[in-house]
Order: structure tokens, then C-alpha cells, then sequence
């Protein structure tokens, strides 16, 4: 590669690499990452509702590949946010919100035409960052190292030249070139970062592609894993194998370290639903025991699909008028299962051993 950090990188070689990727290290690491994800799927698919763990999966996920970029909020506050009928003053919890949006709005997109394209990496910015923007069309992005000020990358400059770059990753990501799909999408994720095709919000886009990626190969239904705490945990030697790539084409390191991730925050993922299905478990046995009037398994199953939970949200579900599924949540406080929080004019309950899970 001819590489100046100060240049725009116009030349930035489109994939695969010319370079041996599937060498032994690379294979090993394949297989480990691969039996992970299959476990995490499997764990997925048999709970006996797959969304009560997808969306405290997905603000986790929003909360944290929004504070890579610097735009801080706390998971608390954000569960509170998501379920709360208040205005959410926090630009930093706007953000996030809106992050969680992007990742829904391109899942559904992808059920609906099974395909990874310019338009929908557009789409999932402009969410992100609510506005209409499209791709840089403007000179003078570089990238710099936040400690000292020194240029470190400059990304491919002009529209045409981002759009083809582009569409050859579309190719790539939709061809038959009998790469393991665990390896293509470390490719994938890197050029995509290296394109930098937006003015801001590249690396969450970036992220919810990778996820939207891992679910067009089959390793993965749901966007249910937790990437962006490995990264945040990995950050300087995210940016350092990244910058290596780049700089000396150093794919082997870069490569396991995605699978690496992929392996570590997978068996995570598998080993939170294990615990949470067994403090559900738990939960409605006691409910059952002590409230049996007040249990059921829709009841147990809206306790546990976020941290927080309201009166309004259990009527929406028809599970009572709101007298009776708020006289069910004062009964449920008063046995030690849920604690109440007064947010604005509403009353919240919080499952705070679930919660306690989801913070591990």
C-alpha cells in the first residue's frame, strides 16, 4: 500500500486483500468464534420470547458504541429514557436513542429486501445523527490522535470516489467467494472504517453493519451481541491493529482480534441469558407462591423485557385495566420484587436483580 496519513487515501485497495487471510492462527481462532456465535444463536432461539433479551441487548449496545464516540450517558439512565413518558433533555441519551432506532430500522429493512446497500449505510447515519446528510461531499476529514493532535489518517475524499468504494464493498459483501463469513466480516469492518464515507457516525454505522452482516450469513437472527463493550474495553488496540492494516497491510492481527471479540462477547451474551433465565425462573416461582392472583407468564415475561417497567406499559400489553396492573405492581413492590422510582408524573418500577445481570 502507498500510504500518507496526511493524503487522502484514494487508493485504499478494495477487497479481498492480496495477502494470505486464512492462515493457520486465523483458522484456529475461526473455529472458536464460530462454536461461540452458534451457542449464543442457540441460546437466542430457545428462549420462549428471543426480544426480552434483545432489547436490553440493544440499548446496552447503543449505550456503549455511542460512548466510543465520546457521548456518554448510563445504562440506568437510558432504560429509564426508553420506558418514561418524559422529554428527553440529555442530548448524549438523544443520541443513543437514536442509535437503537438505526439498529431496528435497518434489521427491518434488511427482513424486507435481504440486501446491504449504499442507500441503507445512509439511512442508518442520518438516524444516528438526525439529519438528512449523505455522503462527504467536502474536502478536510482527517482523523487525529485525541492525545496529541497529530494526523494519524485521512480518509478517501470526494463523492464519487467514497460511492465506488462503496459499491465495490457492497460486492464484496454479497459475493460467493467461498471466504469464511467470520473472516469477511473482519474485512468488511475494516473497510468500511477505512471509507469513512460520512461526515459523523461512521463507527456506529459501522457497527450496526457488521451486526446486519452477521445476520445476512445466517450466524446470527437477532442483533443480540454486545460488541461495543469489548471494543471500549480493547480500545487502543482496536485503533492500533486498525491503523496497522492501513499503514503495513497487517490483516492476520486484525483479523483475530474481531474474532476475538466476536468469541468473547458471544459467550457473554450466552452466559447473561442463561442467568436471566434463571432468575426468571426463580421470579415466578415466588410470584406464584406468594401473589398467585397477581402471576402469569405475560406478567413474568413484560418484567423482564427491560430493567423498568410501568403501569401504562402492562395495560398496553392487556394484562389489566390501569387499576388492576398498577395494583399488580404496588403488590410486587411490597413482596421485595420490584422497586419504585417517581420519574415526572409517572411511577416506575425497577426489576433490580435484573438489572443488577445486565450491569455485570
Amino acid at each position: 500500500m502507498t500510504y500518507n496519513p496526511k493524503k487522502p487515501f484514494n487508493e485504499l485497495p478494495s477487497l479481498p486483500p492480496q495477502v494470505d487471510i486464512e492462515t493457520s492462527k486465523v483458522l484456529k481462532k475461526v473455529i472458536s468464534a464460530s462454536r461461540a456465535l452458534a451457542e449464543l444463536k442457540g441460546a437466542i432461539t430457545n428462549l420462549p420470547n428471543p426480544k426480552l433479551f434483545i432489547d436490553t441487548i440493544n440499548l446496552q449496545e447503543a449505550q456503549a458504541s455511542s460512548a466510543i464516540e465520546n457521548i456518554i450517558t448510563t445504562q440506568d439512565e437510558l432504560f429509564k429514557a426508553s420506558v418514561a413518558d418524559i422529554k428527553i433533555n440529555n442530548p448524549a441519551t438523544k443520541e443513543v436513542i437514536h442509535y437503537k432506532d438505526a439498529l431496528w430500522y435497518g434489521i427491518n429493512e434488511y427482513d424486507r429486501k435481504e440486501v446491504l446497500t449504499t442507500n441503507l449505510f445512509i439511512k442508518l447515519a442520518q438516524i444516528i445523527k438526525e439529519n438528512q446528510l449523505g455522503i462527504r461531499n467536502a474536502p478536510g476529514t482527517q482523523l487525529t490522535n485525541p492525545s496529541t493532535g497529530k494526523v494519524v489518517y485521512t480518509p478517501p475524499e470526494g463523492d464519487d470516489v467514497i460511492r465506488v468504494k462503496l459499491k465495490e464493498l457492497e460486492d464484496f459483501i454479497h459475493a460467493d467467494d467461498k471466504i469464511d463469513p467470520l473472516i469477511k466480516m473482519a474485512l468488511i469492518h475494516y473497510q468500511f472504517e477505512a471509507i469513512h464515507p460520512f461526515f459523523d457516525g461512521n463507527g456506529r454505522t459501522g457497527r450496526i453493519v457488521l451486526l446486519l452482516y452477521l445476520k445476512h450469513v445466517g450466524l446470527l437472527d437477532w442483533p443480540a451481541l454486545y460488541l461495543s463493550r469489548f471494543i471500549i474495553e480493547n480500545k487502543g488496540k482496536y485503533y492500533k491493529y486498525l491503523r496497522a492494516v492501513t499503514e503495513n497491510g497487517e490483516w492476520q492481527t486484525w483479523i483475530v482480534f474481531m474474532l476475538d471479540m466476536i468469541e468473547k462477547t458471544a459467550l457473554k451474551g450466552r452466559n447473561h441469558i442463561l442467568e436471566i433465565e434463571k432468575l426468571m425462573a426463580i421470579t415466578g416461582a415466588e410470584i406464584q407462591k406468594v401473589l398467585p392472583k397477581v402471576y402469569s407468564k405475560d406478567l413474568l415475561e413484560e418484567l423482564f423485557r427491560l430493567p423498568y417497567i410501568k403501569r401504562q406499559t402492562l395495560y398496553e400489553s392487556g394484562l389489566g385495566t390501569l387499576k388492576t396492573v398498577g395494583n399488580y405492581l404496588i403488590q410486587l413492590e411490597k413482596e421485595g420484587f420490584l422497586k419504585s422510582e417517581q420519574i415526572g408524573k409517572e411511577k416506575l418500577y425497577l426489576n433490580y436483580k435484573l438489572m443488577e445481570i445486565l450491569k455485570q
